[in-house]
């Protein structure tokens, strides 16, 4: 049977990656948040996944305001990097999972989500960043995924107890596939930020910390705010919680820290980094 050894959690910010072409992880900007991956990368190599089910949401790659689905799962062979405006570096190609992608879009449609399923999907920032930020120096990335999208872009946006039922749904279908793959759970994005508007610049470290405190023990505590409450204490962009929430989910039913990691700011953004083991 599969295991499900752990999550990750992490910002991406598309500064990052520009900070990661120029070589400024050790700047004093740039160090403190840098310096929290050492436990990262040492956590990856003790659980040694080979597949991540990666929780995300597409800047407009895949999906525009024309046509934006509140989920979908990618289900390719393969999933290349593309560059939605930044000027980032294009990053390496990642290897799919299709059989374990329809195991989970099957799982999900009989738990009565209709989630949109991508045979095709190309992967940004908010999927090419964490993986950066993990397995540095790479020729190959050593796992292969399964992306999952959820909308936090345009209004009506799904509400995180929605969303952590998702992640749920998800964890009954990692629970229940027959390969012997190691999977690691991803959440990225976030935390809190506003890049626009009258409060662009809005960070609120309360808010985050309360998301880090109650995410391994309690996860439902972060569903008791509506998605409009989140925004206000968030911020637009600081939504992209509900991929954290959701990659919680997927974990299992409990949950203990293994390390964290909070600094403020980087690129106007609240960055954080958490991971997670099953218990």
């Amino acid at each position: 049977m599969a295991e499900v050894v752990g999550a990750y959690f992490t910002s991406h910010v598309p500064a990052i990656g520009g900070a990661i072409h120029r070589g400024d992880q050790q700047t004093p900007y740039w160090k403190p948040f840098f310096d929290g991956f050492l436990r990262v990368h040492e956590w990856l190599a003790e659980v040694k996944p080979d597949v991540a089910v990666v929780f995300n949401n597409d800047h407009g790659l895949n999906f525009f305001l024309d046509c934006l689905p509140t989920f979908a799962v990618g289900a390719a062979h393969e999933y290349h990097n593309a560059d939605e405006g930044w000027g980032l570096p294009l990053y390496k190609s990642f290897a799919g999972h299709p059989a374990l992608s329809w195991h989970i879009i099957e799982q999900l449609v009989g738990d009565e989500f209709d989630p949109a399923t991508c045979q095709k999907m190309k992967v940004d920032h908010a999927l090419s960043i964490p993986f950066e930020l993990a397995w540095p120096d790479v020729d190959a990335w050593p796992v292969k995924i399964v992306p999952v999208a959820i909308n936090t872009v345009q209004h009506p946006l799904p509400s995180a107890k929605r969303c952590l039922a998702l992640g749920r749904s998800i964890h009954r279908a990692l629970a229940s596939w027959q390969g012997d793959e190691r999977i690691v759970v991803i959440g990225t994005g976030g935390l809190s930020h506003q890049l626009d508007g009258a409060r662009a610049g809005f960070m609120n470290p309360e808010y985050d910390r309360f998301c880090l405190d109650n995410l391994a023990s309690d996860p439902d505590a972060l569903t008791h705010h509506s998605i409009h409450d989140i925004v206000r204490l968030s911020g637009t962009q600081g939504v992209e919680v509900l991929n954290w929430i959701a990659a919680r989910g997927a974990l299992g039913p409990t949950a203990r820290e293994v390390h964290r990691n909070y600094h403020i700011p980087i690129s106007n953004t609240a960055a954080a980094t958490l991971l997670l083991d099953p218990v």
